[in-house]
């Protein structure tokens, strides 16, 4: 207590412009006044009630303790805003329910802060189900019948269908934008909807690093609607990763989206999110630390990625550059060079 009433001395002395400057989002809350904060920028907080007067507040249909004691208000509910639903996702348990055929699955699955699970399974399995059930945050009322816990607990209804604070992120096969906003303008528009503070560098570090993601590379001023599907996704990943308060994150299917795919699991287990992700790419796969194996719409097994496994996969991405490497010269029309690709063919 005595630490809050020393924080709300300190800003009540300090300027409009001196609050703006550390909480660029404050804004909003002196735009509801009607307070040009242009031209009060140098007057202190505590000396602004007696500055416009008690009348003033009157005609706002507010007073000036209520304007006072609401500005501290404001600043406690965006703050709460900030930090998500105020909860960290540390685990989900996937509780067992049947497969297609109406069979028991054998064992529950937990997903841990800071691991990567791969589902894996044929085409038509059942791995998308699995991630749905997941996002619904099921309670036996979906198709398979399975139990997700939160934290070792059943999830209440606003965790499962509140639109805010949501700490699932999902990013499907197909990404499409409808707003017409540039790149920079998008990230900022979200950057600004969080109301973090140094917009301008949070901005610059997604997109930067949605760059590094993307097999080519895109401009700050590039619509989003203009994007392709590996930039998009390259530029959802980054958002995800570094700037949503997301715990958990959902990938269906990611190897054929012309994103670094190893570096782009790195970035979202780097910032201890729980990442499942759905594929049938070896490479994404052994890069995991355990793959669920989906069959007949249940799950069958949890391997847990070897030590063996782990070495062949520098191999792999070995491989997989290459193969980047050819995709990116047919895309750009130019000639076929195979002097450099590790298995030789034979024709």
């Amino acid at each position: 207590m005595r630490e809050r009433n020393r924080l709300r001395t300190d800003l009540l002395h300090m300027t409009i412009n001196e609050l703006q400057k550390i909480m660029p989002w404050i804004e909003d809350y002196f735009s509801a006044f009607a307070i040009d904060s242009v031209h009060y920028g140098n007057e202190k907080l505590e000396d602004l009630s007696s500055i416009l007067g008690e009348d003033y507040f009157i005609e706002m249909e507010s007073s000036s303790l209520a304007f006072i004691d609401g500005f501290f208000l404001f600043i406690e509910q965006a703050r709460a805003l900030q930090q998500g639903n105020g909860s960290t996702v540390e685990s989900l348990t996937v509780i067992p329910g049947n497969n297609k055929n109406g069979e028991k699955e054998a064992f529950s699955v937990e997903l841990k802060k800071g691991e990567v699970t791969a589902i894996v399974g044929p085409t038509g399995s059942g791995k998308s189900r699995f991630l749905a059930d997941i996002e619904s945050l099921a309670q036996k009322d979906t198709p398979t019948g399975r139990k997700i816990l939160v934290n070792g607990r059943a999830p209440d209804d606003e965790e499962r269908f509140s639109t805010e604070g949501r700490f699932i992120a999902q990013l499907s096969q197909n990404m499409n934008f409808v707003m017409d906003l540039s790149v920079e303008e998008f990230l900022t528009l979200h950057a600004e909807s969080r109301m973090v503070d140094e917009i301008s560098r949070i901005v610059k570090k997604i997109y930067d690093t949605a760059n590094i993601l993307a097999g080519e590379p895109f401009s700050r001023e590039t619509p989003v609607t203009e994007l392709s599907g590996g930039q998009s996704r390259a530029l959802m990943i980054a958002d995800t990763a570094l700037l949503s308060p997301a715990s958990v994150v959902l990938i269906d299917e990611i190897e054929n989206a012309g994103v670094d795919k190893v570096r782009s699991l790195e970035l979202l287990v780097s910032n201890n999110k729980i990442v499942l992700i759905s594929t049938h790419d070896p490479l994404l796969a052994l890069s995991a630390d355990q793959r669920l194996v989906i069959q007949n719409g249940g799950i069958s097994k949890l391997l847990k990625t070897t030590k063996d496994e782990k070495k062949y996969l520098k191999s792999l991405e070995i491989i997989d550059s290459k193969l980047t490497l050819l995709r990116n010269q047919l895309r750009r029309g130019e000639e076929i060079d195979f002097s450099d690709f590790p298995v030789q063919i034979n024709l």
